[in-house]
């Protein structure tokens, strides 16, 4: 045997002494096997509703009745002919650009402020990240309490500083504007995914930042942030799906007023289905909703490429 034939044999070993293709299946079925309950759910209980709702935003529904299919009257109707539509739209994308800043800006602070060497730290990480897992319909009632323009407790807090307080959801202007304020309760669990990303920011950044002289703001705009804007990303993009979903709180507290002041997407799509039973519609509404996230999102992404830094990734 010469030495060429010898190298082959060590570099291309026989398939019958290693079964890569045997190996590459049972680990193939293995993770099918640990995925097939999901799979299964998301075909039972999400493809299967998923379709029959995108079937009935072509049809008259009233859930008493059969459908009875009406092409794309129903879309017709909501894109041209329904002018709440539009206010519900406007509503909603003026709560969300408010709601996501908020939630972008002050929980990062409060990342910030929580990341500090100081006493009690883990009492108040739990203090702000607590009200974000608490239940939206007692948090609807606990606002309706704090908003309350005479016994509200945020009214006689103005009062002590000689600021009389507004209506809130008693009056047009300030509806709106309160629904944004409640936004920031759940600021926490924002919060948490900074502060994990800031924890993993490497000090050696941050020394060869003080090494060149700069200061906190330095810093803060040319290490931190970029460090951690894959997790600016993310909550923008969790911000903006959960801002458009927005129906809880609107239907507990207000169910769309003062005047439509506070009538949401969401909201728009409950009343049309289960209150005027008006299933293909709500069902044309639904679909509308799903492609107006898509195409944000998809917006957000594209932009990402301009602001977002990877670790490791080469520019």
């Amino acid at each position: 045997m010469t030495s060429d034939s010898v190298v082959e044999s060590v570099a291309a070993p026989s398939p019958k002494s290693f079964p890569l293709g045997r190996l590459a299946r049972r680990e193939a079925l293995a993770g099918y096997l640990a995925i097939a309950p999901w799979l299964l759910g998301f075909l039972i209980f999400e493809l299967g509703p998923l379709l029959t709702s995108l079937y009935l935003s072509f049809t008259k529904f009233d859930v008493l009745t059969n459908p009875q299919w009406v092409g794309l009257k129903n879309w017709d109707k909501m894109l041209f002919n329904d002018r709440l539509v539009w206010h519900s739209l406007k509503v909603t994308a003026i709560y969300s650009v408010g709601a996501v800043s908020l939630g972008l800006v002050l929980g990062l602070g409060l990342a910030l402020l929580l990341n500090q060497k100081v006493r009690g730290l883990s009492f108040y990480r739990t203090v702000f990240y607590t009200p974000a897992v608490v239940s939206g319909a007692a948090v609807a009632m606990m606002w309706l309490l704090l908003l309350n323009p005479e016994v509200g407790v945020i009214n006689r807090i103005l009062a002590l500083v000689g600021i009389e307080g507004p209506a809130w959801l008693f009056d047009r202007q300030w509806a709106l504007p309160a629904f944004i304020i409640m936004s920031v309760w759940g600021v926490g669990g924002g919060m948490v995914l900074y502060l994990a990303a800031l924890q993993g920011v490497p000090t050696e950044l941050y020394d060869a930042a003080m090494i060149d002289g700069a200061g906190a703001w330095p810093k803060l705009w040319f290490v931190t942030l970029p460090m951690i804007s894959p997790v600016i990303f993310f909550n923008l993009v969790m911000g903006i799906i959960g801002s458009f979903q927005v129906f809880t709180s609107a239907y507990i507290m207000t169910k769309g007023g003062p005047a439509n002041a506070t009538y949401f997407f969401v909201l728009g799509i409950y009343l049309n289905a289960f209150e005027f039973l008006k299933m293909g519609y709500a069902s044309a509404l639904a679909w509308m909703l799903a492609l107006i996230i898509l195409v944000l999102t998809l917006v957000a992404f594209r932009s990402s490429g301009r602001w977002v830094h990877y670790e490791g990734q080469i520019r």
